[in-house]
């Protein structure tokens, strides 16, 4: 019965710490309504709802589960075929964003993810900023970020666009395609290996449903046509949901987000080029503004670097939630929450350890 929680990625690190719970039942988080959640249990799905206990001891909304979560389930007596959800196991991913209107909490997009394809296409909704915003929350999630540019159809010069995305896109791979002639879709799948889970996310419209519907062969999620007016697409998707592919993947469609706030990121990766000027500037604490021997200032001069990327570095650099925290104290955020604690962390690793090695 296992094999029915394989198509849905379940792997050998998660059933060893599935085992610790010998009274509970593993199962994943598969799609979220609010405080309802439907997971996939070896009987199929069911709906499920979080324990007080875990509701109480929640410290934020990044500590309840999220779709893509490995968690812990058990029968409840009162609903027929509800289950209870007592735990959530290790996370090994996590993709999150400022929660809209607090900045101070988080609000995770989806969990347990191998590769995270952002999505923006290549007509009005182009915008070299806003991918700068997505990739620092993507190199953050410890999930590989790839690009992928939609409606390439609908683009007269897509040798252009991707020669403006080199600034921002280093060391990331970029794929075009178009729901026209399906092109590009293998290329998605070779990131898509079995077992594996990725998400696709990006604004509202710009084709994440349909791409995964071509993925999946079949038209399982709702599509609209994009209005004539603004050249931009119709919000369709308008929850987070799991879904099997026939090549034993797994991915996640996520609804567009017209507020993208950085909850915590990586800056020095997705701005790696300014990283590096940076330790050639003559001062160690050189602000880039108007100090002597900058050659962060100098790039710029000389057109190697432009003016609206490092405004927009030093506008996330501000925004992050945790910007004034040091590199020690960023990893205790992120170890919080994907373990809950690093003690928890030590234990859970100690555990599959030991399993390794009987």
């Amino acid at each position: 019965m296992i094999t029915n929680l394989k198509k849905y990625g379940l792997t050998t690190v998660f059933e060893q710490a599935a085992a610790e719970f010998k009274d509970l039942i593993i199962a994943r988080v598969i799609a979220q309504h609010r405080t309802l959640y439907q997971v996939m249990t070896v009987d199929g799905p069911r709906s499920a709802v979080v324990t007080g206990k875990l509701a109480y001891e929640a410290a934020g909304q990044t500590r309840f589960p999220a779709v893509g979560d490995w968690v812990m389930v058990a029968p409840t007596a009162s609903v027929s075929e509800q289950m209870v959800i007592h735990q959530i196991l290790p996370r090994h991913s996590v993709l999150a964003r400022g929660a809209a209107g607090n900045g101070a909490d988080g609000q995770i997009i989806a969990a347990n993810i191998d590769t995270i394809f952002i999505c923006m296409s290549l007509n009005a909704d182009f915008n070299l900023r806003r991918m700068e915003r997505y990739l620092t929350l993507a190199w953050e999630s410890s999930a590989t970020p790839v690009i992928v540019l939609t409606k390439a159809d609908l683009c007269e010069d897509v040798s252009a666009k991707i020669r403006d995305l080199a600034e921002v896109s280093v060391g990331v791979s970029v794929v075009v395609c178009s729901a026209v002639d399906q092109s590009g879709y293998e290329s998605l799948l070779t990131y898509i290996q079995p077992t594996e889970t990725v998400a696709f996310v990006g604004s509202s419209g710009v084709g994440k449903s349909t791409l995964i519907n071509g993925l999946l062969g079949q038209t399982v999620l709702e599509t609209k046509e994009i209005r004539q007016d603004d050249d931009k697409g119709r919000h369709t998707t308008t929850h987070r949901q799991l879904l099997p592919l026939a090549n034993g993947g797994v991915v996640i469609d996520t609804p567009g987000m017209r507020e993208l706030q950085i909850y915590v990121g990586d800056l020095s990766k997705t701005f790696e080029d300014i990283d590096s000027l940076a330790q050639q500037c003559k001062f160690r604490d050189c602000t880039h503004q108007s100090e002597p021997g900058c050659a962060v200032k100098a790039a710029i001069v000389d057109g190697t670097l432009s003016e609206e990327r490092l405004k927009s570095y030093r506008k996330l650099q501000a925004e992050m939630s945790y910007s004034g925290l040091n590199d020690r104290q960023l990893e205790q955020e992120k170890i919080k929450r994907m373990f809950g604690s690093k003690a928890q962390m030590t234990q859970k690793m100690r555990a599959v350890k030991q399993r390794k090695h009987r």
